[in-house]
């Protein structure tokens, strides 16, 4: 068993309980502004201002870790509302952008639903005494790819030639997302299957 994945048995590591830092706080207001999100590009469609908190999102979601790292700060609630942003903020981006006409129906559906098929398989993992297994180098990329996917596709949703290029390398960026995405839950469905294979039962704490 590799450290990494130790370190997510029973959440063991080298993570501590902290709350009020300044990486969590930067976590804090990613989640802040997917409501903001939601609202500028479906209400007033104010689409430069969306994309300025896209671009802010960004750069928060590389800070808060950058920080973390940099000041001895990392914490199980920062590990647990960093991704949660991260997934939260995908998951507002399309369905904004698909209510807008500007990425179909599929798109939006296909990337929620390989989250839901990933949460199923926690109580799974539980029974091996696991809360969750190290998130692999796929799932990053995966993600990185589709933060840069969709404020290039709300930027395409225009006319002009910035508005044509910033389409075409969006829709590159989002079919080697959605792509990279899936692939990454194959593989993480194969570990559950071979953890469950060769782990035995945890028994069930009280409480």
């Amino acid at each position: 068993m590799s450290a990494a994945a130790r370190a997510a048995r029973d959440g063991e590591g080298e993570v501590r309980p902290l709350v009020f830092t300044l990486p969590n706080a930067l976590s804090a207001l990613r989640l802040l502004g997917v409501p903001l999100f939601l609202w500028l590009v479906l209400v007033p469609e104010a689409d430069a201002w969306a994309l300025l908190v896209l671009v802010a999102s960004g750069v928060t979601d590389f800070l808060d870790g950058w920080l973390a790292r940099r000041l001895d700060q990392q914490s199980v609630v920062g590990q647990i509302l960093d991704p949660v942003a991260d997934r939260l903020y995908i998951l507002a981006v399309v369905v904004g952008l698909a209510l807008r006409d500007v990425i179909p129906w599929w798109v939006a559906i296909s990337l929620p639903l390989r989250d839901l098929l990933m949460w199923g398989l926690v109580p799974l993992l539980r029974t091996r005494g696991y809360s969750a297994l190290p998130v692999h180098f796929l799932g990053k990329a995966a993600t990185a790819n589709l933060l840069y996917a969709f404020p290039l596709l709300l930027l395409g949703d225009g006319e002009g030639t910035v508005a044509s290029l910033a389409d075409v390398f969006g829709w590159a960026f989002a079919i080697w997302g959605i792509g990279l995405y899936w692939w990454a839950g194959v593989l993480y469905a194969w570990q559950v299957r071979k953890l469950l294979a060769t782990t035995e039962r945890r028994p069930a704490r009280d409480g």
